[in-house]
């Protein structure tokens, strides 16, 4: 299956974001995509680094003109598109939601954020209600997605039970860089940290993993910090974690990659790490900390 990923910075007009990615997706479509993944909150700018009630208004419903749009576009170029939105539920509660669309238009299924982060220039528990309806899976026409997003990156519990429930693509679109007071080793670190991690998800579970990050530098509108300078870096990773595709940190790209999707049963025959789980032994992981 041919996915394309679509890094790109942005800008406070949304619709000037929409419209950039619309062009994207058709660049992708044209290149042979049948799935196309967009990074996280990419309507916008990413406005969690600071709270303020005004940031509310950017939230619409699902449905929603957002929905309406992306959905046109799945529709006139035949993709699959993941995109990731600002939901407005009800009055008072919002969720940072992923929405796919089927190549027809139609609304797949959505995903609400699990793991909401409340970091300095990350304050997000301030918009985000965590999400309840659990770690499922979305149907497509090009397969059972596996899709989270961004902090949810960092726990191998989401990708396992998604693995566990089917997913046959582990999907992450996501926000997140390196502040300036950080040492450039540190950030360094914190990169290659991100990186590692998903692609254990990778290894772990036997599926490939596409994960699409946004770049460029958005100032703090607070004036506290330096703001954050994304890292870019979207890849995709096979099911034994190898690099199918890793984007450089500073620029915008629209990179279409090949996955073989039947690899992954030749991966999980060689290593049959769901054969072998200890199932009768994990009820303890469902404690927050064992003293």
């Amino acid at each position: 299956m041919k996915v394309a990923v679509i890094q790109m910075s942005c800008t406070a007009d949304v619709q000037q974001n929409r419209d950039k990615l619309a062009q994207r997706i058709a660049e992708g479509a044209r290149k042979g995509a049948e799935l196309i993944v967009l990074q996280e909150l990419h309507n916008s700018l990413y406005f969690c680094q600071v709270e303020s009630t005004e940031n509310f208004d950017l939230a619409e419903p699902i449905p929603g003109p957002s929905t309406e749009f992306y959905g046109a576009l799945a529709k006139a170029f035949g993709v699959v598109i993941v995109t990731s939105l600002f939901e407005r539920r009800a009055p008072g509660l919002y969720h940072n939601t992923a929405v796919v669309f089927e190549k027809n238009g139609d609304i797949a299924g959505i995903y609400r954020k699990m793991h909401i982060p409340d970091d300095p220039a990350y304050y997000e528990k301030f918009y985000f209600t965590p999400g309840d309806i659990g770690f499922e899976p979305i149907d497509t026409s090009v397969g059972r997605l596996g899709v989270q997003v961004c902090w949810d990156q960092w726990y191998p519990e989401g990708a396992r039970l998604m693995a566990l429930r089917g997913a046959e693509l582990l999907i992450y679109p996501t926000a997140i860089g390196t502040e300036s007071s950080d040492t450039p080793e540190e950030q360094e670190r914190q990169r290659e940290a991100w990186t590692t991690v998903q692609r254990g998800h990778a290894v772990a579970n036997g599926l490939p993993v596409i994960t699409v990050n946004r770049t460029g530098w958005e100032p703090d509108p607070s004036g506290q910090t330096g703001g954050i300078t994304f890292w870019g870096s979207s890849f995709i990773a096979g099911p034994q974690g190898e690099f199918l595709y890793r984007a450089p940190q500073n620029e915008e790209v629209v990179e279409v990659v090949e996955v073989d999707m039947k690899r992954s049963e030749n991966v999980r025959r060689w290593w049959p790490f769901l054969r072998d789980r200890r199932i009768e032994e994990f009820p303890a992981l469902a404690n927050r900390f064992l003293d």
